[in-house]
């Protein structure tokens, strides 16, 4: 499936549900390395070629501080999929007031550098579409708000290659490795045995 073929089918679903009173939103969702920012960047200028304004939200820039997401005696499988962002902030904050047609909103944005959250209001057009992406995001507090989800599919050989050669901060590639097994992956395992990700998705995108 190529981008224009999503955003005709986005369009479709859009000129059936559009309201005044609220924003479009769409969701990409995908596990990690599948692609989910390339596609987020690709739908928003096939969008702005039709005509519509539209805002990529990375849910990535909106994690917490290192303490509340390591060492907190839970698995690390268990921190990532549940303690990396603050669900239920990120629901009243971004979800919800994003449904609301009002100039704009504020939220907590991550700092790496000096491991920070500090929080600035985003500006969005009333009329903008808001495509959301970030892994996770078909988990329960937050799919209610979405207009129409989008799920990357990419085969898991492909994503681990892609995660392993692109995440240096983590280490040398055995460390990656290690992190990858104890932390991501089964929280990845976690949320499709769980969620059915692919299953719930309107839409998929075969990644390559």
């Amino acid at each position: 499936m190529s981008i224009v073929q999503i955003t005709e089918t986005l369009l479709s679903r859009y000129q059936k549900e559009f309201s005044e009173n609220r924003r479009f939103i769409v969701g990409i969702d995908g596990l990690g390395g599948a692609g989910k920012t390339t596609v987020a960047k690709e739908l928003r200028h096939a969008l702005e070629l039709s005509n519509h304004d539209a805002f990529i939200v990375h849910l990535d820039d909106h994690i917490v501080e290192t303490h509340k997401r390591y060492g907190t005696g839970n698995d690390e499988w268990f921190e990532y999929y549940f303690l990396q962002w603050d669900i239920g902030l990120l629901e009243t904050e971004l979800f919800k007031k994003l449904q609301i047609n009002q100039g704009s909103i504020t939220l907590p944005f991550y700092h790496s550098s000096t491991d920070t959250v500090k929080t600035k209001p985003i500006q969005l057009a009333s009329s903008a579409i808001i495509l959301i992406e970030g892994v996770f995001l078909q988990r329960k507090e937050w799919k209610r708000y979405i207009d129409f989800m989008i799920y990357v599919d990419c085969s898991q050989e492909l994503r681990a290659e892609r995660v392993l050669d692109r995440d240096s901060y983590l280490g040398d590639h055995q460390a990656r490795l290690d992190k990858y097994e104890r932390r991501y992956w089964l929280a990845e395992d976690y949320y499709v045995d769980e969620v059915d990700p692919l299953g719930s998705a309107d839409y998929i995108y075969r990644g390559n």
